[in-house]
C-alpha cells in the first residue's frame, strides 16, 4: 500500500501531520507494507525568492493581524508541536520561497533518501531557523541525509527537478487539495489537514481492507 504526502517544508501543520502519520503506522500491523513517499507543494508559491521574512512578520502582513495575535496563533501551533516531540521556534524561523528546497527533495529521492530530506529541511526550518533559500545551508543539509554535496550544488545552479516539482504541485490541484499536508492512500482516499492518529489509523485500515478485497 502506498501513502503519498503533500507537504511543503515551509509548513508547520506538514511536521506535526507528518508524526501523526508516523505514531498512526506505529500501531498499524499492516505496516511493513506501507509505503510513503513524500510529494511537493508550495503553500505561498509567489513568495519572491530572495526574500527572507521571520515568520512573525510574515503572517502579519498575510492575514492582516497584528503581531501578538500572530503570537497567539503560533503559540497555539508550537503547544500543539510539542504533543509530537517538535520543538518549534517561530521566533527563529524565516519564511523563504521553497521552490529550490522541494528540488533537492527530488533529488534526494534519486538516492533513496526523499524522506529523510524533508524531514530535515521541515526540521532546519521550523526547529532550528535555518534559511532554507541559502545554497549552502541547503547543500550542507541534505548532505546530512546522505545526498552528495557536489550534485546538489549542481542541481542548485541549473533547474534540475523544477519540472518534478511542478507535477507534484499539479497533481495536487489536480485532486482538489488547495492546502497542505495532503495525503493519498493507494490513490483512492484522501486525509486533509493534520488530522488526529485516530483519522490515520481509520483511513489506513480502510484502504488496505480495500485493497486487500479487490486483489481477490
Amino acid at each position: 500500500m502506498r501513502v503519498e504526502v503533500w507537504s511543503d517544508i515551509m509548513c508547520p501543520w506538514c511536521y506535526i501531520g507528518k508524526r501523526r502519520l508516523e505514531r498512526a503506522l506505529a500501531g498499524f500491523e499492516h505496516a511493513a507494507e506501507v509505503e510513503v513517499e513524500w510529494r511537493s507543494f508550495q503553500l505561498d508559491p509567489g513568495h519572491p525568492k530572495g526574500e527572507r521574512q521571520p515568520v512573525h512578520e510574515a503572517l502579519a502582513k498575510k492575514t492582516g493581524r497584528s503581531l501578538a495575535q500572530v503570537r497567539g496563533m503560533t503559540d497555539h501551533v508550537k503547544a500543539l508541536a510539542a504533543e509530537e516531540g517538535l520543538a518549534y521556534d517561530f521566533d527563529r524561523a524565516v519564511v523563504v520561497n521553497s521552490f529550490d528546497a522541494h528540488r533537492l527533495t527530488h533529488l534526494a529521492k534519486k538516492y533513496g533518501l526523499g524522506a529523510e530530506t524533508h524531514e530535515r529541511f521541515m526540521r532546519g526550518n521550523l526547529v532550528e531557523g535555518e534559511v532554507l533559500d541559502d545554497q549552502d545551508t541547503l547543500v550542507r543539509l541534505a548532505a546530512e541525509t546522505g545526498v552528495p554535496e557536489e550534485e546538489a550544488r549542481r542541481v542548485l545552479a541549473g533547474d534540475d527537478h523544477a519540472g518534478d516539482v511542478r507535477a507534484d504541485i499539479a497533481q495536487a490541484h489536480a485532486y482538489g487539495a488547495t492546502g497542505v499536508p495532503f495525503f493519498v492512500l493507494d490513490r483512492a482516499y484522501g486525509v486533509s489537514g493534520a488530522q488526529p492518529v485516530t483519522t490515520f489509523a481509520a483511513a489506513l485500515r480502510t484502504a488496505y481492507e480495500h485493497a486487500a478485497t479487490a486483489a481477490r
